[in-house]
């Protein structure tokens, strides 16, 4: 019997290009129409042709609706983490709400060159290295959700708030994916967890904070030799802890000779000298919080709006009522946005999307203050992706210089 690969994304397409390791796959997608193969030799079919009792094994895109047709049918349903889990190095799971990927480059950034950096940090676990001594996996709520076997030897999670709710369907299952594979890790295992998890059932060794800086009192690091401000110095606190439980020692001037990948508080001016930021990736309410703290001493102007992945965004007003802003509204989210606006007597404009809303800001903003992209909503009502939601935001800026003569 032949393997199943359920949706043809990234990981699964890693996955088939070992169809002459592993054997042919038989991959489903429902924008298959017809049957044909793809260059490796694999079937390439629609879902109605999967007959489970044909199908040794099934591994579906980290994404794939847990709801679909093909994952109620299947009999050996299996994560990425799992079909590699035998052939797997020792590992460090990242994985949390906000930070991971920050958390996880930073980590591979002190571990090189004797680690490999994957998972949902881009790099499918096909095109790991299966000699290298550690792997670094940057670990959804999507791949933990369909991992039965797969366990790290450190588990390290960032804090954990709402997100991905259309998926997981409530925040208790969002948290329950999260929390799953603390029953599988052995004596000798680290955990590193919110203290609201220091509890769960586990036989590894668990480290609970309540914040970066009571992580960091515990793990004997000085936060004044950490050259990253919030929101990235909570990473640069797991990062440091993740080495110090691996290699016994603390590598601050390494640690600070990291560079933060574009997108994330990418701050920029304007032929003014106005302080623009591209903080694009802040795809839900608690990475959006972040940066806003970051800026409360400035008046903000805000841009907010997109896919809120079936979440409400009224706790992140519950906070927006202690600053001084304006908000803009873009995205499939808003409606909602003006709404709980109107609700919190907050300032807003119905701007529809990014150009309107750079262009209205374009002719409010002051030199002391700041025009903050930090959407809180997933890009993809609007945009490809969030890269391409960032690099149109600072070209609409751009363009504004341009067109007003002043660059």
């Amino acid at each position: 019997m032949q393997g199943s690969l359920f949706g043809y994304g990234k990981t699964t397409k890693a996955i088939a290009r070992l169809a002459n390791k592993f054997g042919n796959f038989k991959i489903y997608d429902d924008n298959f129409t017809e049957s044909k193969s793809d260059e490796f030799g694999n079937l390439l079919l629609n879902p109605s042709e999967f007959k489970p009792s044909e199908s040794a094994f099934e591994i579906p895109s980290p994404s794939f609706p847990f709801r679909h047709r093909l994952v109620k049918e299947a009999k050996n349903l299996m994560s990425e983490y799992d079909f590699f889990y035998d052939a797997m190095p020792k590992s460090v799971f990242i994985s949390g709400t906000n930070g991971k990927t920050t958390t996880t480059q930073m980590t591979q950034h002190l571990l090189a060159p004797f680690s490999q950096m994957g998972g949902n940090v881009g790099v499918p676990l096909a095109e790991l290295d299966l000699n290298a001594k550690i792997w670094v996996l940057e670990t959804s709520s999507f791949t933990l959700h369909y991992t039965k076997r797969a366990k790290p030897e450190i588990y390290a999670l960032l804090p954990i708030t709402p997100d991905h709710l259309s998926w997981h369907e409530s925040f208790e299952n969002y948290v329950k994916a999260k929390l799953s594979l603390l029953s599988r890790l052995k004596e000798g295992d680290v955990a590193i967890l919110p203290e609201i998890y220091a509890k769960s059932s586990t036989k590894a060794l668990v480290i609970s904070y309540k914040d970066e800086f009571d992580l960091a009192k515990k793990m004997g690091i000085n936060t004044d030799e950490i050259s990253f401000q919030t929101p990235f110095l909570m990473d640069a606190v797991f990062a440091l802890s993740i080495e110090k439980i691996i290699l016994d020692k603390l590598s601050y001037e390494k640690l600070n000779a990291f560079k933060i990948e574009a997108n994330k508080l990418e701050e920029f001016k304007d032929a003014r000298k106005r302080l623009w930021v591209n903080d694009t990736k802040a795809t839900n309410i608690d990475a959006a919080l972040a940066a806003l703290k970051r800026y409360k001493n400035k008046k903000i102007h805000l841009i907010l709006g997109g896919d809120d992945k079936g979440v409400s965004l009224r706790p992140l007003f519950e906070e927006l009522k202690f600053y001084e802003l304006k908000i803009y509204a873009i995205g499939s989210s808003m409606k909602q946005i003006l709404a709980l606006s109107k609700d919190f007597k907050i300032k807003a404009f119905e701007c529809e999307n990014l150009k309107n809303a750079v262009s209205l800001i374009w002719q409010d903003l002051k030199k002391d203050e700041v025009a903050l992209l930090s959407p809180a909503c997933a890009s993809l009502d609007q945009f490809s992706s969030y890269a391409e939601r960032g690099e149109k935001f600072k070209d609409f800026v751009k363009k504004m210089d341009e067109n007003s003569g002043e660059n």
